[in-house]
């Protein structure tokens, strides 16, 4: 069975290709926290952030984003001595001004999940790559999404990160052609 080159490398990151990273996501919570986990990857590595998701998923109260957004200054300091999340002021600040954002698009759009899925017309973008090397670090849909999340006050969304985020929550497609999970996503 072939996997995409980067699921490889151990059992962890296995699992989270074959069950979680390109198949639609429309739940609010999930896609709020799947940002959270995205923007925290910046300047690390994906397994950083999956050996540490259990805690992440513990600190961040499950990622209720009302809870999140209503985080105070002690919140905040003692999120950094939490060993077992990204210790970094900005991004769990960001964590904050990103869950008080998600709020403001779901009185505007009724969801974040429509937000986000109207950049794809609501249907997953299916790409033909065959080997890992091809697939892009952005695009100009990720470059939209994220000039747009930006001036709506999101912090932490590059163009990359977003992009990462997109491929992660299934708006994008890019397991390779000869990716085993590559049909489940291409049906939905």
């Amino acid at each position: 069975m072939t996997r995409c080159e980067w699921a490889t490398s151990n059992a962890a990151m296995q699992v989270y290709h074959d069950t979680v990273w390109g198949k639609p996501e429309y739940d609010d919570r999930q896609l709020f926290r799947k940002l959270v986990l995205d923007m925290n990857q910046a300047g690390l590595s994906w397994q950083t952030i999956l050996n540490k998701m259990d805690n992440f998923d513990q600190a961040y109260d499950a990622f209720d984003i009302q809870t999140v957004a209503a985080y105070n200054d002690a919140r905040v300091e003692a999120l950094l001595l939490d060993a077992g999340i990204i210790r970094n002021r900005r991004k769990i600040e960001a964590a904050i001004t990103n869950a008080n954002a998600v709020l403001a698009i779901q009185k505007e759009c009724g969801s974040f999940s429509a937000f986000l899925w109207g950049y794809v017309n609501h249907q997953p973008i299916i790409n033909q790559f065959e080997i890992g090397k091809d697939v892009p670090t952005h695009s100009a849909i990720s470059d939209q999404l994220a000039k747009d999340l930006k001036k709506r006050g999101f912090k932490f969304v590059g163009t990359t990160t977003i992009y990462a985020f997109m491929e992660a929550v299934g708006m994008v497609n890019d397991h390779l052609v000869s990716c085993i999970c590559r049909q489940e996503g291409t049906d939905k």
